[in-house]
């Protein structure tokens, strides 16, 4: 595997997609020093980035010349697997149809690691989702579902699907007491939720339950951490916040909540874990397949609460956290209260959860998708041999391997 073509959003844009596409860059150079990595980072519109010079060229959005370009320098490139981090939104035309137009004109095989899958998708979901699955050689999921999505919905080929668990950093376990000792925080039971701030997370859920937790506990602290989601503070500002902070004055509990209104680091994102007692996702869409807070959390051996989505379902089976209803403050109140009450419950989980991070590290994610990329490489003529173009890029059928 002598070169990968990279193609998402990429850090410093602030995005989880940016987050992801970032490690894995990353991991694949710790991991795989004698390929290349080619970082080509989606830019959207009327913004522009100061990407590092590990960034070999950009993609604007809505420019299917730029898509073209991009195209013709993987091709020039000899770039024997090109890997696309998937999310409708950050691709040009309808349902991001403009990455067609740079797949169509390349010849190395592609993979596709698909963030969403939906489940009831519109006309052009569909048809531009169904193309992808056709030019793709490799489609990459975080979760079980999804794999299942893409056989029964769009008619995926089983052969083509691998479940690989979204990536997280590796970490010594801190007891969260000394983590916070250390940091130089209060040391008071402290509720955490991090990630960009956007309606479609339930905070709102969150700070209802805020009363009855307190009532049991009364020393607890809610933690929110991270900016609000700059798409949102685009078209209404602060309006959002400034609503979740009128309904915490409304309850009494303003003083139980600390605000961090700001993208932070990895390395401070992953101390304000470490000096969480419980993180909550009291997400809203039942449909998430992926969530990078989640697993961040969960890596790090944080009991969690959370509401049935998907990735939650899954990654929080066997008695690795607690699920509640969407929208059910009163569920809420009563599991966070639980475990903010009971040091063994909270150690069980921790520990359960802890276990199951270990085997999600970057490097794991990294060298899994590498051993699929060998096989399809591995398949192909080299560049420019006869027949390169010709050639089918689908693996042979193999067991499809579990994360868990």
């Amino acid at each position: 595997m002598s070169r990968i073509a990279l193609i998402g959003n990429f850090l410093p844009r602030l995005c989880g997609i940016a987050t992801f596409t970032t490690h894995v860059f990353e991991a694949l150079r710790a991991e795989h020093p004698r390929t290349a990595v080619d970082v080509y980072a989606m830019v959207d519109p009327g913004r522009r980035y100061a990407f590092p010079s590990t960034v070999t060229a950009t993609i604007d959005q809505e420019d299917r010349a730029s898509y073209r370009a991009a195209a013709s320098s993987i091709e020039a490139s000899g770039a024997r697997i090109i890997w696309v981090q998937h999310e409708y939104g950050i691709f040009g035309g309808p349902a991001g149809d403009y990455l067609l137009d740079l797949l169509d004109d390349v010849s190395a095989p592609v993979a596709l690691t698909l963030h969403t899958v939906l489940e009831a998708p519109n006309a052009d979901q569909r048809r531009v989702l169904e193309r992808l699955i056709a030019r793709a050689s490799l489609l990459i999921v975080m979760a079980e579902r999804a794999r299942a999505t893409l056989q029964h919905v769009y008619g995926a080929p089983l052969a083509k699907i691998a479940l690989i668990e979204h990536g997280v950093p590796d970490r010594d376990y801190v007891e969260p007491s000394a983590a916070r000792h250390r940091f130089g925080m209060d040391d008071r039971k402290t509720i955490l939720t991090f990630g960009l701030l956007s309606p479609d997370k339930g905070i709102e859920t969150m700070i209802r339950a805020m009363p009855h937790i307190l009532e049991r506990c009364p020393e607890a602290q809610y933690h929110i951490v991270g900016a609000t989601h700059p798409h949102l503070i685009a078209h209404e500002g602060e309006r959002y916040r400034e609503s979740l902070q009128a309904l915490a004055r409304e309850l009494g509990v303003e003083a139980h909540l600390r605000w961090e209104n700001r993208f932070l680091d990895e390395d401070e994102l992953l101390d304000r874990i470490s000096a969480a007692d419980v993180y909550v996702t009291p997400y809203l869409n039942p449909q998430q397949i992926t969530s990078g807070t989640l697993s961040y959390a969960a890596a790090l051996g944080k009991p969690v609460v959370a509401t049935p989505y998907v990735h939650a379902t899954e990654l929080l089976a066997h008695g690795r956290g607690l699920l509640v209803d969407f929208d059910d403050s009163a569920a809420m109140a009563d599991a966070v209260g639980d475990l903010l009450v009971d040091d063994g419950l909270r150690a069980a989980l921790a520990a359960r959860v802890y276990a199951h991070g270990r085997t999600m590290s970057w490097a794991r994610l990294a060298n899994r998708a590498m051993a699929r990329f060998d096989t399809l490489a591995q398949a192909r003529p080299a560049p420019g041999s006869a027949g390169a173009r010709a050639v089918q890029f689908w693996p042979e059928p193999v067991a499809m391997e579990s994360c868990a």
